[in-house]
């Protein structure tokens, strides 16, 4: 019964568009209708600047983090994982929202690997950053962790739930990301700007 709840939340937290809520408490605009329509942080940083980006990272990193880490902490790995992964399905198809199109959950995803494998979540982060860095592109950053992360998790030694995890969301990262494949291949891809012009 615990389980099932931590679970249930899991997709209930997830399911918290605050990319939505944010920007339309604040300025009195859909950011569904803003730059890629996404509501998740990159395009609420790229549309609306840091000052609304930084909290929406945090906030979609918490939605992985919290039933993760709870998960872990009074079931186990495994719960932890599936907690997370929920997690990332409710804010790809949030029920706050209909179920209609939410974020591509890289945020979420990460928060959900500090809470099964810190240090899995560590390596992850600073390769996004890396990638980020020299690139400037956060799909190619992403995509690059998704290809990189189940790898890094068998390197790690970790135990199988999060291997399992971190293929999941591997796949689930790089089926989002499809339509930022077919830009950057087309050369159309926005390089992401820390301040918006």
């Amino acid at each position: 019964m615990t389980a099932a709840l931590i679970l249930l939340g899991g997709y209930l937290i997830g399911s918290m568009p605050f990319g939505y809520w944010v920007v339309k408490v604040f300025r009195g605009e859909n950011v569904r209708k803003a730059g890629s329509g996404n509501i998740g942080a990159s395009n609420v940083w790229r549309t609306y600047g840091r000052s609304y980006g930084i909290p929406i990272v945090l906030l979609d990193i918490a939605k992985g983090l919290v039933p993760a880490l709870v998960g872990t902490l009074v079931a186990g790995e495994l719960i932890g994982a599936l907690a997370g992964g929920l997690a990332m399905l409710g804010h790809w198809r949030p029920l706050f929202l209909g179920f209609s199109k939410g974020g591509k959950a890289v945020a979420t995803a990460s928060g959900t690997l500090f809470g099964i494998a810190s240090l899995l979540g560590l390596f992850a982060l600073g390769l996004w950053l890396t990638t980020f860095l020299v690139t400037r592109y956060a799909s190619v950053a992403s995509m690059v962790v998704a290809v990189v992360l189940p790898f890094a998790a068998l390197a790690l030694g970790e135990p199988w739930p999060v291997v399992v995890f971190a293929v999941a969301a591997g796949v689930a990262v790089l089926l989002l990301h499809r339509p930022n494949f077919a830009r950057l291949r087309a050369g159309t891809e926005s390089r992401f700007q820390l301040r918006r012009a």
